[in-house]
């Protein structure tokens, strides 16, 4: 006897994800589940920040009444912070942390988000849909026969995908906000992203400190650590740099920055 195939839909709460689910109702196309892979920086806080999990519970009211199916949460085995302390057994580095995510291999998506996702893919009666927008041609690589995205399908650029989002209030304030989209603790955040974050969620500042103090790497491959830019940020708010500076030089205040 022939399993039936099982539609789900992979959702990121970003403009393409959320307007794939109605492009999916208005051509009536098949719909199981929808599933979002949350990710923990700790027990207790999560990998995004207040404003995109306020905006995740109102989008999941939203999508509950709209579509009429519930979005399924599911949660990585390990916290970013359980990785970052768990020790490598082999290679060079065997017995050390693992410490900061590196940008070539970075762990932080592949061993906590792929990997709930890949458990998915094992199953050969399931049909997943992503996000992608039909003028996102360099991703196309993405799509399968058990992978497909509905927006490429029925011609949905990325402008359209905003405009369905905006209209159905499914509309991410990483769109709206100064705030960055992804975890908060994201070595490939700009200075501007880490500067807010200092400012606004001092807390979860300080915890990046803490891992900084601890990770055997530096938290960016070009050897900045967070320390450097907390120093950084210190100087700026003590005047004797200019946060707005285009022309800032690391090697300008390097003296200064010496732990």
């Amino acid at each position: 006897m022939t399993t039936a195939m099982e539609y789900i839909a992979s959702l990121s709460y970003g403009k393409d994800s959320c307007a794939m689910l109605e492009v999916i109702k208005q051509h009536n196309m098949p719909l199981d589940r929808i599933i979002h892979v949350e990710i923990m920086a700790t027990d207790k806080i999560p990998a995004d920040l207040p404003p995109m999990m306020e905006f995740k519970r109102k989008a999941d009211k939203i999508i509950k009444e709209r579509y009429g199916i519930e979005v399924e949460h599911l949660y990585a085995k390990e916290t970013y912070e359980q990785h970052f302390y768990r020790r490598m057994s082999k290679g060079k580095r065997s017995g050390t942390i693992y410490g900061f995510p590196m940008i070539r291999g970075a762990w932080c998506n592949s061993d906590l988000k792929v990997r709930e996702l890949r458990r998915l893919e094992r199953n050969k009666n399931i049909t997943q849909y992503i996000g992608i927008a039909a003028d996102e041609p360099n991703r196309f690589h993405n799509l399968t026969d058990r992978k497909q995205s509905p927006l490429v399908e029925h011609n949905v650029t990325e402008a359209e995908a905003r405009e369905i989002c905006e209209k159905l209030d499914l509309l991410s304030p990483i769109y709206t906000q100064s705030e960055r989209g992804g975890c908060w603790f994201c070595h490939n955040q700009r200075v501007n992203q880490l500067r807010l974050l200092r400012k606004q969620y001092p807390e979860y500042w300080h915890l990046m400190l803490k891992w900084d103090k601890d990770s055997p790497v530096t938290f960016q491959p070009n050897g900045r650590t967070v320390h450097d830019f907390d120093r950084r940020f210190t100087l700026e708010d003590e005047g004797l740099i200019n946060a707005n500076d285009r022309k800032f030089r690391w090697s300008d205040i390097d003296g200064r920055l010496m732990r």
